[in-house]
Formats: structure tokens, C-alpha cells, sequence
């Protein structure tokens, strides 16, 4: 005969969505920006971040927020900072 069940083994796992690790890093954008012209420095820039975005999460999809964007073009087109911090 089987043992009977205690009342507490029914537990769910946790949920990815409840569990968000969030990771600092940071991209040396003038690395991947250097022989750009001066008009798709910027462009680059964001491209390259959501690579990077893309490599490391994995998944296709991934969107840029507002206040990066911000970030990469508060210089103007030409003058792209060189790090950029994304959590």
C-alpha cells in the first residue's frame, strides 16, 4: 500500500517572473563605433547594445528603453559616450 500524502507536499515551484535577476554590465561602445561616420555613430551605438542585449538574454525580442536611449544620444548623433552602464 502507498503512503498516505501529507497536506504541505504539494508546493508549486517558483515562477521565472517572480525570480528577475537583474545584472549591471558594462558595453565599451567606443570600441564598435570606431571607423563609423559621424552621422551613424549613434545608430551603431543602439545596435550594438541591443546585440548584446540579445546575445546574453537570448531571446530575439529584446525592446530599448527610453532612458537608454536618451543616454546614447544625449551628446548628439556624433558624439556617442564611450561607456554605457545597462542593468
Amino acid at each position: 500500500m502507498a503512503p498516505a500524502k501529507k497536506g504541505g507536499e504539494n508546493k508549486k515551484g517558483h515562477s521565472a517572473i517572480s525570480e528577475v535577476v537583474t545584472r549591471e554590465h558594462t558595453i565599451d561602445v567606443h570600441k564598435c563605433i570606431h571607423g563609423v561616420g559621424f552621422k551613424k555613430c549613434a545608430p551603431q551605438a543602439l545596435k550594438v547594445i541591443q546585440k548584446f542585449a540579445m546575445e546574453y538574454v537570448g531571446a530575439p525580442d529584446v525592446g530599448i528603453d527610453t532612458r537608454l536611449n536618451k543616454a546614447v544620444w544625449a551628446k548628439g548623433i556624433r558624439n556617442v559616450p564611450y561607456h554605457i552602464h545597462v542593468r
